[in-house]
């Protein structure tokens, strides 16, 4: 016998004995398959929602059995709204790079103090997604659910229509639905949605497969199936207002059909090896829900605005019940499922490169460190409903610096609106609230991280907004004591 068959055999006796070496063992994984990807994106979800995360009224059992098997991060970001976290989600580049910071259709607001950038109001095809890269290393890719970045024949807020699906990397996309807004009906498509992802995975079970699954709640109008809502009632909670019980059970609901997405996985043996990704794409509307510990929500760049739930599960990977204080940013997740895919950087997209700016997450799905680097948000933008002027962001380490560019419309003062340019500085580990601004007692703190700031936004040739000459002071959306809705 040669020594090649003898190695052959003996590697094979070795595989199936019951001790095996940390060396066969990882030869063995080489020849697994890449893991499945489903990446599940909720919306207007709040960082206390989850009882993982200390929520205290939604019944949420199957994302705190899912935090339970991997690791939940405690300081996962993503941009105050949802355009914009799509935009960079798929594209793993910040705002300032993809140029999509701000919510479409278009809007503006031409007689406010400062002059908004032109933005981007459509991604453009052939952009090279992720959805892209992965299919190019051997993923079947789908988008089931909510699109939201175009406004075109290519698709719209519900979803991307299936002819253009390949031009973002996808090989499939839900049909359009009868009636097509799907999302405002009966649980805005909770099952729908579940059932297109079971059936696409088991369409795809015996080949590498990346789903995204874009959900619809907790966006407004909040509905959930009316028994699930009347058991809220029962138990004290009111019609309307914070933490309604529609909304609870809207949470619920949606958590209900988590477990069935992993109670799948299981029946068909993929569970264990397959990446398992909740995210929001934003923060609660702070009318409906309280992101207390966190300041505001939704549309604010405070860290109610900005910080989410972040789930991961991996089995082999993720330690069970790890806890991660490490910073992570939503750009983050592009490089972190092409590692995971063992799969290269993109390369150049026809004569255009595709530089990514986030970091892989690996080390820290693993129960390790990150490599320290400043995290960065642009938002040049008016939002009033939210409170929203142009601002960028920056956290470094425990700090975290706010430059809003020429104005500001102040919570603590009804939201009456300040001229003039405003910074303040935060101790995210001492003070997560944001109630203490330290921006003139740490004046050098303050003044080197707005420095690395502009700087960042220079080498991306992210413009400052400037004065408008058609301010008027006059104008409606500017009034004093206008509540964001």
């Amino acid at each position: 016998m040669s020594s090649a068959a003898y190695s052959r055999r003996a590697f094979a006796k070795a595989l199936a004995g019951a001790s095996v070496s940390p060396w066969l063992q990882a030869q063995a994984s080489t020849k697994k398959r890449p893991p499945n990807i489903l990446f599940i994106l909720a919306d207007d979800l709040g960082y206390t929602a989850v009882r993982c995360y200390g929520g205290r009224h939604a019944r949420t059992p199957n994302l705190d059995r899912l935090a339970a098997q991997g690791v939940r991060f405690t300081d996962a970001y993503v941009t105050p709204q949802c355009t914009p976290t799509r935009a960079s989600l798929l594209t793993g580049q910040h705002t300032a790079r993809n140029r999509m910071w701000h919510v479409i259709p278009p809007y503006n607001y031409p007689k406010a103090p400062l002059t908004e950038p032109s933005y981007r109001a459509n991604l453009e095809r052939g952009t090279r997604t992720i959805a892209a890269a992965l299919r190019d290393v051997g993923y079947t890719t789908a988008i089931l659910g909510k699109w939201h970045l175009t406004t075109n024949e290519d698709g719209y807020y519900t979803l991307l229509h299936p002819h253009a699906a390949t031009h973002y990397g996808f090989d499939y996309s839900m049909p359009l639905q009868d009636p097509p807004e799907y999302q405002s009906r009966t649980d805005k498509g909770v099952d729908l949605l579940t059932d297109e992802t079971i059936a696409f995975i088991q369409r795809n079970q015996d080949r590498p497969w990346f789903a995204y699954l874009s959900h619809h709640t907790i966006h407004g109008p909040v509905l959930a199936p009316t028994e699930l809502s009347a058991t809220y009632r029962r138990r004290g909670y009111h019609e309307t207002g914070i933490h309604n019980a529609t909304y609870l059970a809207a949470l619920e609901h949606m958590d209900a059909s988590i477990g069935r997405l992993l109670a799948r996985l299981d029946a068909l043996n993929l569970a264990d090896n397959t990446i398992v990704v909740f995210l929001s794409d934003n923060g609660g509307v702070d009318t409906l829900f309280d992101n207390h510990p966190l300041r505001l929500g939704k549309g604010s760049p405070y860290e109610g605005g900005i910080r989410v739930p972040a789930i991961v599960r991996w089995p082999g990977v993720t330690p069970e019940g790890h806890v991660s204080a490490e910073p992570v940013h939503v750009v983050d997740w592009y490089p972190t499922f092409l590692e995971a895919a063992r799969a290269s950087a993109p390369p150049s997209n026809g004569q255009t490169a595709h530089p990514l700016d986030g970091l892989s997450l690996l080390p820290a799905l693993r129960g390790g460190k990150l490599a320290p680097r400043p995290l960065y948000w642009y938002m040049p933008l008016y939002d009033i409903q939210w409170g929203a002027t142009p601002c960028a962001v920056i956290r470094e380490g425990d700090y975290k610096l706010i430059d809003f560019f020429g104005d500001y419309l102040d919570p603590q003062r009804d939201y009456q609106l300040s001229i003039g340019p405003r910074t303040e500085l935060y101790n995210l580990r001492t003070d997560i609230g944001e109630q203490r601004d330290l921006a003139i007692r740490q004046t050098k703190r303050a003044a080197s991280m707005q420095r690395k700031l502009r700087a960042w936004m220079g080498s991306l040739e992210a413009e400052a907004p400037g004065p408008n000459p058609e301010y008027d002071p006059a104008d409606p959306f500017y009034r004093p004591s206008r509540r964001p809705a």
